[in-house]
């Protein structure tokens, strides 16, 4: 699987498996992508960096036949590296991590690199941008929480609005001059009232949890989110 199958270039939608039924794991992201989901958000908390317990390698291989469509697994643990092979050996394909948590940056990125798998940098709401600057060579991704972490359904910190424009700066510099495509992810809080500011702001794929997996029937379902979420991403297009 290459990230090439992603089929949405101008917005990625990628619902965290977070707030979903995890009696029916297998079902609800068989759902996800059969209603147009771009990638699956994989949480990983381990109750030491963040203060909540989630999902490991295992649940990761017990979804991977499920779906075609990429893992974008999100580690939210300390230390970093012993996960990375695990992750990677379990069918992850984006494998991220916030910088406070590993003793070398660098070196983590190689290692997940190494592993077959795209790699990023996650920044918390107060986290400086400025970690970006010595490895935007060796990054796929960069994600910034709008929320601090640790737990679904919180609202969105407008902050991260103006930290988005400076992301996104950065990238397009980078990229102008000759590097990589790299992807700007946003995590937390993310709705159909916030999304369009959001896209504005610089952000080209949006994780969404409690808002795709707590959709009503009634309101078309997953289906029916994602499609409002796209629209209102570009009002008038």
């Amino acid at each position: 699987m290459t990230l090439a199958s992603v089929s949405h270039p101008i917005l990625r939608l990628a619902p965290s498996i977070l707030s979903a039924d995890f009696a029916r794991l297998g079902e609800e992201v068989r759902a996800i992508q059969s209603a147009g989901a771009d990638l699956v958000h994989f949480d990983v908390m381990d109750n030491h960096y963040v203060p909540n317990l989630t999902i490991g390698p295992l649940v990761c291989e017990a979804i991977r036949p499920h779906v075609t469509i990429p893992i974008d697994v999100h580690l939210m643990v300390e230390p970093v590296d012993a996960l990375v092979p695990l992750f990677a050996k379990a069918g992850a394909n984006i494998i991220t991590f916030h910088p406070e948590a590993s003793r070398h940056v660098d070196r983590t990125l190689q290692l997940i690199k190494e592993h077959g798998c795209k790699a990023g940098l996650v920044l918390n709401p107060a986290t400086s941008v400025e970690w970006l600057d010595h490895v935007m060579d060796k990054l796929d991704m960069v994600l910034l929480m709008s929320v601090n972490p640790g737990y679904g359904g919180q609202k969105f910190i407008p902050s991260t609005l103006a930290k988005l424009r400076s992301v996104r700066a950065k990238i397009d510099a980078h990229t102008a001059a000759g590097g990589q495509p790299i992807w700007l992810e946003v995590d937390g809080g993310v709705k159909t009232d916030n999304i369009g500011v959001i896209v504005q702001a610089g952000a080209d794929t949006c994780v969404a949890g409690s808002a795709v997996f707590g959709a009503p029937d009634a309101d078309g379902g997953y289906h029916g989110v994602m499609n409002a979420l796209r629209r209102a991403a570009h009002p008038g297009e």
